[in-house]
């Protein structure tokens, strides 16, 4: 199927609250995933949506063999999708949602691929700042790794913590540390090199690959690169913090609740 048909599909069923659709199960190659995922971003754009940045997924070994996957796979954000730490979310609104706990970084100049280095990206990046990831339980991924990539890597929203300007850029990224707390209660924990792909690494990799596909990470753009927890369920009545420490700040945070 051609990518542009695929992501009509994909866009027309969504709009119905339909997803992974059955035209589509088991047709995708990952490249033709990628295609249809932009086809449909290209769509949102047309229909007035901002491109907010772009989200890293599959940022850690233990997952990539748990989705059968040889590297990291990526997404897009909309500016729609974006609330600043403290907002609280209808839990009605999404499907099944979970959060897991990410650092953004925000790009202060443009990365062109292919051939960005660790150096371009240091050069590159503004901002730091703690954030969640609210994805949805749409499909089963795991099953049909290439229809979640087209899916969009399952973004429902995002939550932005105060960033760290400028960007401590000789941090060091592996030590830092996220504690995550439900209703006040420890939820989750770790150190980032135990837990995910260095984010510097996952933003070169990034740059690089969408040049595969005639896009490039833009300057004012934002990225997640990646989750330090296993996706957790949101319920009605939780309340989430984060709390991220060696980011050059006496502590990073960022919360949301669910209705």
């Amino acid at each position: 199927m051609i990518p542009e048909e695929a992501g009509k599909l994909l866009w027309e069923s969504a709009l119905q609250g339909l997803y992974y659709p059955y035209a589509l199960q088991g047709r995708l190659t990952m490249d033709e995933a990628y295609r249809v995922q932009l086809a449909v971003l290209e769509r949102q754009r047309a229909a007035g949506e901002a491109q907010a940045g772009w989200k890293i997924g599959l940022t850690a070994d233990a997952v990539r063999k748990h989705y059968r996957s040889g590297s990291p796979v990526h997404g897009y954000l909309l500016g729609s999708g974006g609330v600043a730490s403290g907002h609280a979310f209808d839990a009605a609104a999404a499907t099944a949602p979970s959060l897991e706990t990410e650092l953004c970084f925000t790009l202060d100049k443009d990365l062109h691929g292919p051939g960005v280095t660790e150096a371009q990206v240091l050069d590159a990046i503004g901002a730091v700042a703690p954030a969640f990831e609210i994805i949805e339980r749409r499909g089963d991924m795991a099953a049909d790794l290439p229809l979640g990539v087209a899916d969009n890597v399952s973004q429902w929203a995002y939550v932005l913590g105060r960033p760290v300007r400028p960007y401590p850029k000789a941090v060091d990224l592996g030590a830092v540390r996220m504690e995550l707390f439900r209703n006040g209660q420890a939820a989750a924990g770790g150190v980032g090199r135990e837990v995910i792909d260095h984010p510097v690494r996952s933003l070169v990799w990034l740059a690089n690959r969408l040049a595969a596909f005639g896009y490039w990470l833009a300057a004012g753009q934002i990225v997640l690169t990646g989750s330090f927890n296993k996706p957790l369920p949101a319920a009605p009545g939780d309340r989430w913090e984060a709390r991220f420490t060696g980011l050059g700040a006496a502590a990073c945070t960022v919360a949301c609740s669910f209705a």
